[in-house]
C-alpha cells in the first residue's frame, strides 16, 4: 500500500483551497504518503482533483460523520498511519506552505542524530496576504526544550515529524484539549519519554488565518495551555513564570500580541 516510510497527516475543515495550496508547496526528491481527515466539513475535498495535483505519493482519505475537533481527526489520522506500518509521521496544516526539501532535511537530520525521536523547524510566520508577521524561533537543544515547554508550545505543530513507535507510550492527541492546545499536551508527553529538538532552518510558512483555532478560539487555548503546565507542574522558575504569563495572556488580545511580536522582530532573530 504505501511507497514511503514517511507519512503526512492533515485534518481538515472547511478549506478546500488552503489544502490545495498546501498540496502543491511540497516539493522534495522522494515520495511522501498523505492521510486526509475530514473533521465533518461541509465543503468536502474533491478526491480526484487533489490527487491529480499532488503527484509526489498517494493520497489516502477518512472521513468523520460530524465535526469532532482537530484533535479527534488528527488521531484517526495517526491511527490509520499506524496500521499502514509508517515508520515515521508528520503533522501539516490546511493553508501553510513547505519549503523545498523540508521534509529531506529533517529525515537527514534523525537519521544523523538517532536519540531524536521529534523534529520540528523554524517557521515565517506570515498573514493572510503573505505579509511576513514574525520569526518563530524555538529552541534547536533538548534541555532548553524543556525547561522552555512552560512558557509555550516550543514546537510549531505543522512543522513536526516524528517516529510513529512512540505513539505506543505517548498516545495520540488528548480529547479533553480535542479543540485547542492539544498539540501542546502531545509535545509535553513527547519530551517527558523522548529527546526532541528543533531543525535550525526556516522551512515552513506558517499562515495566521481569521478564523484559526489560535484567533477563533484564543481564550479556550490559553486557558487548556494553563490546565496542561498545571497537569506537568514542579516547583521551579519556568512552571511558575509560565503559569503566571499564560495567566496574563488570557486577558489580553491576539491583536495586542501580534502588534508586539512585530515592533520587536529583528531580521531572523
Amino acid at each position: 500500500m504505501k511507497n514511503s516510510k514517511l507519512v503526512i497527516v492533515i485534518a481538515h475543515f472547511n478549506n478546500v483551497k488552503g489544502l490545495e495550496n498546501s498540496l502543491r508547496s511540497i516539493d522534495e526528491s522522494f515520495d511522501i504518503d498523505i492521510i486526509i481527515v475530514d473533521d465533518g466539513s461541509k465543503n468536502k475535498p474533491d478526491e480526484a482533483y487533489l490527487r491529480s495535483i499532488y503527484s509526489n505519493g498517494n493520497l489516502f482519505f477518512e472521513y468523520l460523520k460530524e465535526n469532532s475537533g482537530v484533535g479527534i481527526a488528527a488521531n484517526l489520522g495517526l491511527k490509520k498511519a499506524v496500521e499502514y506500518g509508517y515508520e515515521l509521521i508528520s503533522r501539516f496544516d490546511c493553508g501553510d506552505f513547505c519549503k523545498k526539501d523540508k521534509f529531506a532535511k529533517q529525515l537527514q537530520f534523525l537519521k544523523e542524530n538517532p536519540e531524536i525521536k521529534l523534529l520540528g523547524t523554524w517557521a515565517n510566520v506570515l498573514n493572510e496576504e503573505g505579509e511576513l508577521l514574525h520569526y518563530l524561533k524555538h529552541p534547536t537543544s533538548y534541555e532548553e526544550i524543556k525547561k522552555k515547554m512552560y512558557l509555550n508550545s516550543m514546537f510549531l505543530n505543522p512543522s513536526v515529524v516524528f517516529y510513529a513507535d512512540i505513539l505506543e507510550k505517548v498516545g495520540g492527541y488528548q480529547e479533553k484539549y480535542k479543540r485547542a492546545a492539544q498539540d501542546y499536551a502531545f509535545f509535553f508527553k513527547v519530551i517527558k519519554y523522548y529527546k526532541a529538538a528543533n531543525y535550525p532552518e526556516f522551512l515552513i510558512d506558517f499562515v495566521v488565518e481569521e478564523n484559526s483555532i489560535s484567533t477563533t478560539k484564543r481564550k479556550l487555548q490559553v486557558k487548556n495551555r494553563i490546565l496542561i503546565i498545571l497537569d506537568n507542574f514542579y516547583f521551579g522558575f519556568y512552571p511558575i513564570y509560565g503559569l503566571l504569563r499564560s495567566c496574563i495572556l488570557y486577558f489580553v488580545s491576539r491583536e495586542t500580541t501580534t502588534t508586539l511580536k512585530k515592533v520587536f522582530k529583528k531580521n531572523g532573530n
